[in-house]
């Protein structure tokens, strides 16, 4: 009888162990690139239409003030996949070393039985670890007939327009996949990233549409003098060959990268070459007509600007529309976690910008959109703060697996599923490439709801302080107004507590300055011997 009851109790644990397994969900991360929300029309903008992105806000949820730590593209992708800000995984900037050897999140999922992959862009030195299979986009990657890195280090060209390459190669990972066990898939398409060169099925999408100026394009960043001494204004930086297109063949447009557009160009077959001619070469031919200078000029550049960089979000939001045709299709839909979110936020023209690097909001916020029947209320809206550190230990939690201790970030999983939960008040940033092209000094600060504190240093010593509430465009720097003196005293002492909650200081700042100076030297010297 004993025997008979031991036999009944091991296979009443086999079968809850099976069906435990069997309850591990799925997750497909997307990661586009410099994917700003005000061009997500979940957000409520009127730039554009993302369909297939909606479809996650939708029958999910919306988050609507999601952060970086870092905005910067290989910085902030290191903090997704660690769990840990910039200067505990080590990777400060897009330039230097990553360590691969240490933990990841997809090396917890692999460890717990999962299959993993990652497929796009990650933009990061070395061979990818904790995934059975990768392929990744060599460096920033080519929008026209990509370059892959594969296992082994192997390199293989693609033709064809990046999105599709990519997506092509999502589909057949999951069609090889062991059904029996669970998937963690990283998705990562490589648009909307400089120089935004679109598909032809979407050249004459905004052809039509004269985008009006933000509020902000004209600003003059009085009481802020780092953001006056930034080099990303599209009027003032904007290449007009590599980042416009105005490659003119008779070599009349000048432009500083205007080779690097050249290159850019000879990757392209003769049919692409052909549909890209017959479409730029009359806009270029206009354009020389007017001869615009001025504010007409830049007017033209943000408009020019915009009509680009919005069609290539159009073949991103394609793909998240096959991905989740696919998982439907194939029945997978309700036991998969999706995840839509770029690297960070971009500057759509606000500032008179482009590009990203500040702590303002345009370049900190970024998209989050998540769905997940099992747990998620579809039409959720999240407005807690939270940040990528916080990407891996949410992805653990809800697959079951424990997360590390030396982990920074926090799982939100409660957040999405409608439980109780309490939430940190803040959100911390750092940001370390300067001296760099954009010229945007170093800095870190700390937000609330409400209020943001920022500290720029190295060769200069400014401080912000912004009331998001009165102040949504941070135009109005009110760091010394004697009315905020009990604000900005609070502030001061929140930055301090979590800077030494997460053990970053000034003397680890000093040491990541002084490693950055002897590597710009050492550049610097091999330059000059190789000339």
């Amino acid at each position: 009888m004993k025997e008979y009851l031991e036999i009944i109790i091991l296979a009443l644990v086999l079968i809850s162990c099976t069906e435990s397994k069997k309850e591990q969900p799925n997750v497909v991360f997307i990661m586009s690139d410099d994917h700003a929300y005000q061009a997500i029309s979940a957000y409520g903008g009127t730039l554009n239409k993302t369909p297939n992105i909606d479809r996650l806000a939708n029958e999910g949820a919306i988050f609507t003030r999601a952060t970086v730590t870092n905005s910067i593209c290989s910085p902030s992708r290191a903090v997704m996949l660690t769990g840990k800000h910039s200067f505990v995984n080590g990777r400060l900037a897009n330039s230097g070393t990553f360590d691969w050897g240490q933990d990841n999140v997809a090396k917890q999922f692999k460890k717990a039985g999962y299959q993993t992959a990652m497929i796009g862009k990650i933009h990061m030195p070395g061979l990818p670890q904790g995934f059975d299979h990768f392929s990744v986009l060599e460096g920033q990657g080519k929008y026209y007939n990509p370059d892959f890195i594969q296992e082994g280090g192997k390199k293989k060209r693609y033709h064809g327009y990046c999105a599709h390459v990519i997506w092509n190669q999502v589909k057949d990972w999951l069609d090889a996949r062991e059904e029996e066990k669970p998937f963690f898939l990283m998705y990562h398409p490589k648009a909307p990233h400089r120089t935004w060169m679109p598909e032809p099925k979407y050249f004459e999408l905004f052809e039509d549409t004269e985008f009006e100026l933000p509020q902000t394009f004209n600003d003059d960043y009085k009481n802020r003098p780092s953001a006056a001494k930034q080099k990303m204004s599209i009027a003032e930086d904007m290449d007009l060959c590599y980042d416009l297109k105005m490659l003119d063949k008779e070599g009349e447009i000048k432009g500083r990268y205007r080779r690097n557009a050249q290159n850019l160009y000879n990757r392209m077959d003769s049919a692409q070459r052909a549909a890209w001619d017959k479409h730029y070469e009359p806009i270029i031919a206009e354009f020389k007509a007017q001869n615009l200078k001025g504010e007409a000029l830049a007017k033209w550049k943000y408009n020019r600007y915009m009509r680009d960089y919005l069609s290539t979000i159009q073949s991103v939001d394609d793909g998240v529309g096959k991905l989740l045709d696919y998982l439907e299709a194939n029945d997978l839909d309700e036991n998969t976690i999706v995840v839509y979110t770029s690297d960070q936020g971009f500057y759509l023209g606000e500032h008179g910008w482009f590009d990203k690097r500040f702590m303002y909001e345009q370049s900190f916020r970024t998209p989050l959109l998540m769905k997940y029947p099992k747990s998620i209320k579809p039409g959720t809206t999240i407005d807690a703060l939270v940040q990528n550190l916080d990407f891996a230990p949410t992805f653990m939690d809800f697959a079951g697996i424990d997360i590390p201790s030396d982990i920074q970030g926090e799982s939100f999983r409660n957040l999405v599923s409608d439980r109780d939960s309490t939430w940190r008040d803040f959100a911390y940033y750092t940001f370390y490439e300067y001296p760099g092209e954009h010229n945007v000094n170093r800095h870190y600060g700390i937000t609330t709801k409400r209020y943001k504190l920022i500290h720029f240093y190295y060769d200069e010593d400014n401080w912000e302080l912004y009331d998001l509430e009165k102040d949504p465009h941070e135009t109005n720097n009110i760091y010394t107004l004697p009315e905020y003196k009990v604000i900005r005293e609070m502030m001061h002492k929140k930055l301090n507590q979590v800077r030494t909650k997460y053990g970053d200081n000034d003397a680890l700042n000093q040491e990541f300055l002084q490693k950055a100076l002897e590597a710009r030297k050492a550049r610097k010297n091999k330059n000059r011997q190789a000339h």
